[in-house]
C-alpha cells in the first residue's frame, strides 16, 4: 500500500532500472540527483567510497549552473567563470587516481578583474599584494592602512571560516554554539559592507572590498562578514580560468565518474524520492521509471528537494511553508554575445559599477523592482582562450544582478529592453561599436533559473548567505527529514560559489557510511 506515495521495501524495478539498483551481492548504489559542480564532486568522492554512482541530469547535457552554450561557432559557459581554489579539483582527480594538471589546462588570470567606479576610476585587482598596495596609494592615498587592515581581517575569516570549518559538517546545533564566540570575535554579525567600511573611508573602495558577497547571491549590506573570505580565497589561491571554458571542467568531472565504473543518465528528470518509512530506497523519474538506490544524494535546491521531490514525505523542519519563507539570493539577467572583432583593450573580468551602490542593491534585494541603472559583471574569456569565439572574434556574457521572481517584473515584455539598454551602456564605455559588430546574441532571465534549474523564485544562488541562514542555519548536507537523504549545492553548508559546492560534497565524506558498511 503507497497512500502517501512513498515506496514500499522493495520497489520493483523494470529490466532497464534494476540494473542500476544494489541487487544481491552487488556495491551500494548511490543515485546523485543533478550533475551541477557538487553533484558531480559528490559522485566522485562516492565512487572512491566504494559505491555505484548513478548521476540523473534532467537535461540533455551536465552542468547544472555550469551548463555551456555553443550557438554560431561560439562556446558560453553558462554560470560560473571563475576558479579560486584548485586544490580542491586537483583533490577530486587524485581520488580517481588521475593528475588533474595533466588533464586540465588552468591559466591564472592576473589581474583578477578591472573594476570600474561610476566617476570613471578603474582599478584592476591582482594577487602580489605590492603591486596592489601601490594601486591603492594611487587611487585612495588616505585608506592605504585602512587596506592593509581590512585585508589582514580577510585573511582571518578565511582561515576561521573557509579553511577550519569549510568542509566540516554544520548538522549538530552543539557545534555551531562552539563556534559562537568566534563568530563575536570576528564580528560576524556586521555585514561585509560595515566590515569594509569600518577600515576604509572612500565610498568607492568601499563598494570594491564589499561587492564579493555579490558572487554568491547576497546583498554587501546584509550579508555577515564572513562572506568577506572570498577576498582572501582571491589572494591566497589566484583566479585562475580552465582552456576550454568552465565547462571542461564539467567535461573532465564526467569522465572521472566514467572511470570509477559510474554513470551519467541525462534527459532523466528525478520528479520524486522514494522512500520507505523515514529512509530513501530510491527516485523516481518524471516517465514513471523507477531506480533502487543505498543512498541518495540531491543536487537540487533544497527547496526543489524538500517541496518537490520528498512533497509526499511528512516533514518537520523544511515544511513548504518554511521554504516559502526563506529568503532567497536575487536572480541575474545574462547576456551572451558574440562579437565579429576582438576588443584587446578588455581584460579577462571587469565590473562595471553603477552610479548607486546601495540604492540600487535595495531596489534588488528589499524592493524587487528593476532600477532604471545596473551594475555590470563583463566576462571576456577569448582574453584567455581565442578557441571559445571563430578566429577574430571575441566572446562576451554580461551579467547584471535583478530581482529573483518575487517581483512582478515580467521578463517576456522587459528582456528585451533591459537588454538594450546594457548594450547601449557598453557600447558607451568599454566596448565601442558594439552594435555594429554583435553577430550572435542569447538572454538568460530569472525565468530560466526557475524553469530549467528547478530555484525556487528564480534565485540565482538559492538561499541569501546571511548568518542567520548560514552553516547549522541551511539545510544540512545530512538530510533532517529522510536518512539516507544528503544535499550537496549552493543552498546548503558551506554555500554558493564554486569553492563552496565543492566543499558541500566533500562535507559527505563525514556523513555518508562507507560502501563496505552498507554490504
Amino acid at each position: 500500500m503507497d497512500t502517501l506515495g512513498l515506496a514500499p521495501s522493495h520497489p520493483t524495478l523494470d529490466a532497464a532500472a534494476s540494473t542500476q539498483g544494489g541487487g544481491s551481492g552487488s556495491a551500494p548504489h548511490a543515485v546523485v540527483i543533478g550533475s551541477g559542480f557538487g553533484g558531480l564532486a559528490a559522485a566522485v568522492r562516492l565512487g572512491a567510497r566504494g559505491y555505484r554512482v548513478t548521476v540523473l541530469e534532467k537535461r540533455d547535457a551536465p552542468g547544472g549552473r555550469a551548463y555551456v552554450f555553443r550557438q554560431d561557432g561560439f562556446q558560453f559557459d553558462a554560470g560560473p567563470t571563475i576558479i579560486t581554489v584548485p586544490h580542491l579539483l586537483e583533490e577530486l582527480w587524485a581520488l580517481a587516481g588521475r593528475d588533474f594538471r595533466a588533464e586540465i589546462d588552468l591559466r591564472e588570470v592576473d589581474p583578477f578583474y578591472r573594476i570600474g567606479l561610476a566617476d570613471g576610476r578603474n582599478l584592476d585587482v591582482g594577487r602580489d599584494p605590492d603591486v596592489m598596495r601601490e594601486r591603492i596609494a594611487t587611487m585612495f592615498p588616505r585608506d592605504v592602512v585602512g587596506y592593509d587592515r581590512f585585508m589582514e581581517a580577510c585573511r582571518k575569516l578565511c582561515d576561521f571560516a573557509f579553511v577550519e570549518h569549510g568542509d566540516t559538517p554544520m548538522h549538530e546545533l552543539a557545534r555551531m554554539a562552539r563556534l559562537a564566540p568566534a563568530l563575536l570575535t570576528y564580528g560576524a554579525y556586521r555585514s561585509v559592507h560595515a566590515l569594509a567600511a569600518r577600515y576604509v573611508s572612500d565610498p568607492g573602495l568601499r563598494a570594491i572590498l564589499s561587492f564579493h558577497p555579490l558572487l554568491i547571491g547576497g546583498n554587501p549590506f546584509t550579508t555577515t562578514s564572513v562572506y568577506a573570505l572570498i577576498v582572501e580565497l582571491e589572494r591566497r589561491w589566484g583566479v585562475h580560468f580552465p582552456m576550454g571554458g568552465t565547462g571542461a571542467l564539467v567535461t573532465g568531472l564526467v569522465g572521472l565518474i566514467e572511470s570509477q565504473g559510474g554513470r551519467l543518465r541525462c534527459n532523466a528528470e528525478v520528479d520524486q524520492i522514494l522512500v520507505d518509512g523515514r529512509r530513501a530506497v530510491g527516485v523516481r523519474l518524471a516517465d514513471g521509471e523507477t531506480i533502487d538506490a543505498d543512498v541518495v544524494v540531491s543536487n537540487a535546491d533544497p527547496g526543489w528537494t524538500y517541496g518537490h521531490l520528498l512533497r509526499r514525505v511528512p516533514r518537520r523542519r523544511w515544511t513548504d511553508r518554511k521554504i516559502a519563507r526563506t529568503r532567497y539570493s536575487m536572480s541575474l539577467f545574462v547576456w551572451y554575445f558574440g562579437t565579429d572583432r576582438r576588443y584587446d583593450a578588455v581584460p579577462h573580468h571587469s565590473i562595471l559599477l553603477g552610479p548607486r551602490y546601495r540604492g540600487l542593491l535595495t531596489d534588488i534585494f528589499r524592493n524587487r523592482v528593476l532600477a532604471d541603472d545596473f551594475s555590470l559583471y563583463l566576462h571576456r574569456p577569448t582574453a584567455t582562450d581565442p578557441s571559445l569565439a571563430p578566429p577574430g572574434c571575441d566572446a562576451f556574457y554580461v551579467l547584471s544582478p535583478v530581482p529573483n521572481l518575487e517581483s512582478d517584473v515580467d521578463w517576456s515584455v522587459a528582456a528585451e529592453p533591459y537588454r538594450a539598454r546594457i548594450a547601449a551602456h557598453l557600447e558607451a564605455t568599454v566596448l565601442p561599436e558594439l552594435s555594429r559588430h554583435v553577430v550572435t546574441s542569447r538572454v538568460v532571465t530569472p525565468t530560466y533559473f526557475r524553469d530549467a534549474l528547478n530555484s525556487p523564485f528564480g534565485a540565482a544562488f538559492s538561499m541569501q548567505p546571511l548568518l542567520t541562514q548560514s552553516a547549522w542555519f541551511r539545510p544540512h548536507n545530512r538530510s533532517e527529514e529522510v536518512d539516507r537523504v544528503y544535499l550537496v549545492g549552493a543552498g546548503t553548508h558551506p554555500g554558493a560559489g564554486v569553492p563552496g559546492v565543492i566543499c558541500s560534497a566533500k562535507v559527505l565524506d563525514q556523513v555518508v557510511p562507507h560502501a563496505a558498511d552498507l554490504r
